[in-house]
């Protein structure tokens, strides 16, 4: 189970940088086409890939520890008191989540259903972008729920233990203080 975890959390990290990759090319091909006088309309699909991107390398980035924690209320706290403030946070956390896989889902599902096309020159059906954003929001909810099994279990959750191989030690202990 842990394999097929870690697994889905780096394809989704990998599909947000294959989507990173996308919007370079989409920018990339619209400066190319004003210097030999083609008109290449990027904005829309740029803004696309930027979404994808964003919201499929959010669980990959949690759980390597790379988003941005305040821990000035913990730092000081015991081992128990510690470990309820960080299962409240992940708790809320996946709450605030599902509340906005819900809407997403719903958002999806309503875009297909009425077949909302993008206003733009290629009309791109509007459920196709935006269900990388509930997929995302999706991954991110199991990886939520995945470190808090974790701190049940008394496990040290994901974002702490891989913190220290971004930071280096000294530097783990400057940023926290």
């Amino acid at each position: 189970m842990r394999r097929a975890l870690d697994t889905l959390y780096t394809g989704a990290g990998v599909l947000s940088g294959i989507f990173l990759v996308g919007i370079a090319v989409t920018i990339i091909a619209q400066v190319a086409g004003r210097m030999v006088g083609l008109t290449i309309d990027s904005t829309e699909t740029a803004g696309f890939c930027l979404a994808a991107s964003t919201f499929l390398g959010l669980a990959y980035t949690l759980r390597r520890g790379g988003h941005i924690r305040v821990t000035l209320a913990i730092r000081h706290a015991g081992p128990q008191l510690k470990r309820l403030i960080e299962a409240w946070c992940l708790l809320v956390a996946a709450g605030g989540v599902a509340y906005f896989l819900y809407w997403s889902v719903d958002l999806v599902w309503f875009s297909w259903k009425f077949d909302e096309l993008s206003p733009g020159l290629m009309a791109i059906p509007f459920w196709i972008p935006r269900l990388s954003m509930a997929l995302g929001a999706l991954i991110l909810l199991i990886a939520l729920v995945d470190d808090l099994v974790a701190l049940w279990f008394e496990c040290e959750p994901s974002y702490e233990a891989n913190a220290e191989r971004i930071l280096p030690a000294e530097d783990a202990e400057a940023s926290s203080q």
